[in-house]
This record gives structure tokens, sequence and C-alpha cells, in this order.
């Protein structure tokens, strides 16, 4: 596989790249859908990713070397539908990577992660904690789960963002209850869509429809959660993957 690796457009073989397109080490990341080579909000994920790499003290290059990076591996590297992924190590190595990605199409079965987790406001690697909860939640016969800090507040999914409608009303945990600052979450409180709140534990049982967001998956609909059948808002669905072509690619 090519990679682009400290503006270099190299073989990933034999340099300690993992799969996947991670670097070793640690740092910061952002993943981004492409489709016919054009991503995703790219703005949005490159001022996300700069705004955690300085909070974290993570070196990172101009803007403008990123972008000529970007457009490289696209065109090295197209797919009808692909996964970008952009990280910034600690060390000051960088790499941009471009694989297929297969678009999820079907309702998600979740249920709720049994540990208690404080979440994280960057977006950081090794992504390993967050990967465990979703190969667990599947391991157990469900498709993803929500994750509870230790105030037993919702704050989102194995590495997704959540909505979810109460009493008419769709919400989600503010960043306070440990919710990523999420692109498309981000895109949808713009829009007004959905408002902050705090979901409990408790309030598991008032959910009549839910989402798990991310910029991959975009918008995809909870069917259950432990369990519980949930109504599928296919049109607030339709609505959302709508704005994410509006402030992508559109």
């Amino acid at each position: 596989m090519k990679v682009i690796l400290n503006s270099d457009l190299v073989s990933s073989d034999g340099r300690g790249l993992l799969e996947s397109g991670w670097l070793t080490g640690d740092g910061v990341f952002e993943t981004i859908k492409t489709v016919n080579k054009l991503p995703y909000s790219l703005a949005r994920h490159l001022d996300r990713a700069r705004l955690a790499a300085h909070a974290l003290e993570i070196p990172m290059p101009e803007r403008e070397e990123i972008e000529v990076a970007v457009d490289a591996i696209l065109s090295n590297q197209g797919f009808p539908t692909g996964m970008l992924r952009i990280s910034f190590g600690r060390d000051g190595q960088w790499l941009v990577a471009h694989m297929s990605y297969e678009e999820i199409t079907t309702a998600a079965k979740v249920r709720l992660h049994p540990e208690l987790i404080d979440g994280h406001q960057c977006k950081i690697f090794p992504y390993s904690e967050r990967l465990d909860i979703l190969h667990q939640a599947r391991a157990a016969g469900f498709d993803d789960a929500l994750v509870c800090n230790k105030r037993e507040l919702i704050s989102e999914g194995s590495v997704t963002n959540f909505i979810a409608q109460i009493n008419g009303q769709w919400i989600t945990p503010p960043i306070s209850d440990g919710a990523l600052p999420g692109i498309m979450r981000g895109i949808l409180l713009e829009n007004n869509l959905v408002v902050e709140k705090s979901i409990s534990r408790n309030d598991i049982m008032t959910i009549s429809s839910a989402f798990l967001l991310s910029s991959l998956r975009i918008a995809q609909p909870v069917e259950s959660i432990e369990g519980r059948s949930l109504d599928l808002s296919l049109d607030l669905g339709a609505q959302i993957h709508a704005l994410a072509v509006k402030y992508s690619v559109g």
C-alpha cells in the first residue's frame, strides 16, 4: 500500500506502520470519508486535529502541506468510497493513508458497555481501547455499544457520537459528559437538528429513536438498545446524509 509519510509517497511495507493506516507510538488522528476521491469536510477535520495537537503539544505540518499530501494520495489510490486516515505522531512523524471503505447499510443493535469510562475530547491513538469496546460488543452479539462516564451519563458510542429522541426532542450528550466533538455532531448542532442535553442510564427506556454518528457512517439508525426495539427515523437519517454532502462535496 502506498502512503504519504512526512510528505513523501512511499510503500508502507517494512516501515513500522500498523495495519489500516496507523502510525506507531501515540498522537492525534482524523478519519475522513471520501467519495470519488473527494474528502468529506476536510477543512473541519484539519481544524479539529490542529486544536487537539495544540492541546497535547503534538507537532503538525502546515495546512497547505497536508492538503497537498491528501491530493497526492487520493490521486494515487482512488476508490468509489474510501477512508482517509491522517495521523500526527508525538515524535513529529505524520501519515496520510487512503483505503477502500464498505458502507454500513443496516441498522445497529446496541448494548450498554459494562464498564464506566470517561471519554477524551481529542481523537487520539493508539485507538485500541475504543476498538476493544466495539469488538466486545460484536462478540456479545451486538453491532456496537454505548459508553457511560463515571457519573453514569451516556457519552457516545464506541467510535461514534450518539443522538437520541426523548419525548419528541432530539438530543446529544454534551462535551462535558465525555462526548468527542464530532464533525457530523457539529453539523447537526449548527442546523438546530439536535440540542445538547445529558442522557443518564435511567433515560435509556425513554429513548424512542436514535442514531450513531461518525464521519464514515454519517448516520446509522439504531434498531435496538439492550434488546428493546426503537423506531427507525429514516426521514431524519436522509436529512443528515444530505447535510453531509452539502457541507463536504456538494
